[in-house]
């Protein structure tokens, strides 16, 4: 896409004719314009360059032209592309392990799947924010790094799939990834003495499971204190229909969930906890996430240039030359 940066400039180009006509004309006397480098040339250097007054004319002309095509500043703009923002960092950790299929959320749908649709709507909101996706079974792994590109993180987060990170559960190991990519993010500072996030941004974790920890080698709340101190902002969601009483004791719903480990993961670090029993709820869930930690706002886009305006400048000095020489010739 070609822009023109200086429009405007066109406005200059009847000042040549503006001038010729307000102007009287130059009668030099004598040797009115001496040039040194034009006389030691001379016009015997270019045996064939013959122009009468009217290509003489349109040789200005043409200069005059080119001059402006390099004063708008034409410039071919690429691709719109999003500009890096200083808004939070926002990691969401989900459970991809065994557990998540289970089909117990309202209409028939797996509990990953409802996470899904809701966890990636709550993504395309953070405009403005660096996002990142963990999925952590019986291992964590960084599906998505921190970025601006919302889209891509929305659509690993759908091509996300049950036991790809493994069967079992290891949420310490989960906020240990996720320290360990702030660590190693130069742009993420540390918590002050006071407990409060660097001054460099605001980093989050969500982190959501239907289970509760049985592998992985670091405690989860261990790992609440380490995440503390490198300032990062834990909130832990429970998914899972609720367990309910039957005739010979508990039957149905999520009845595997550590709810006290991922309320002392929260509180360690100054987050919440949530419980989500179905799709309505996980949805408030992410609302009021969204009113706890407001993103940044609207996402920002830019397109990159390229100057135009040397090409045509270079043509305009290289056409000066020969203009020069037919000048001293005429006034010779």
């Amino acid at each position: 896409m070609i822009h023109l940066a200086w429009p405007w400039m066109l406005l200059l180009l009847p000042l040549p004719w503006l001038l010729a006509r307000m102007l009287p004309p130059v009668r030099p006397q004598g040797a009115a314009l001496f040039l040194p480098f034009a006389a030691g040339v001379g016009t015997e250097a270019l045996p064939g360059l013959r122009f009468g007054p009217r290509g003489r004319r349109l040789l200005f002309a043409l200069i005059w032209l080119l001059l402006l095509a390099a004063a708008v500043r034409p410039q071919w703009l690429g691709d719109a592309q999003p500009v890096p923002t200083t808004g939070r960092r926002l990691l969401l950790a989900v459970d991809v392990s065994g557990s998540m299929a289970t089909q117990d959320m309202a209409g028939g749908y797996s509990r990953l799947q409802v996470v899904q649709k809701v966890a990636g709507d709550f993504i395309q909101r953070r405009h403005g924010d660096q996002v990142g996706l963990i999925l952590f079974g019986t291992r964590p792994y960084m599906q998505a790094p921190l970025t601006a590109d919302l889209s891509t993180v929305h659509q690993f987060l759908q091509e996300a799939m049950i036991g790809v990170a493994g069967t079992e559960t290891a949420i310490g190991d989960a906020i240990g990834l996720a320290i360990k990519r702030l660590r190693d993010d130069p742009t993420h500072a540390p918590a002050d003495a006071d407990g409060k996030p660097g001054a460099k941004g605001d980093t989050v974790l969500v982190l959501l499971t239907d289970g509760s920890s049985n592998t992985g080698a670091m405690p989860p709340l261990e790992a609440a204190k380490l995440a503390a101190d490198a300032g990062l902002r834990i909130y832990t969601i429970g998914v899972g229909a609720a367990a309910q009483q039957g005739f010979f004791g508990l039957g149905g719903g999520n009845d595997d969930l550590d709810e006290d480990t991922l309320k002392g993961i929260a509180q360690a670090t100054g987050g919440a906890y949530f419980r989500a029993t179905d799709a309505g709820a996980l949805q408030q869930v992410y609302t009021r996430i969204d009113q706890l930690e407001p993103s940044a706002g609207h996402e920002q886009w830019y397109r990159p240039s390229t100057e135009w305006y040397p090409w045509p400048l270079g043509l305009a000095l290289l056409l000066s030359l020969p203009a020069i020489l037919l000048r001293e010739r005429a006034w010779s």
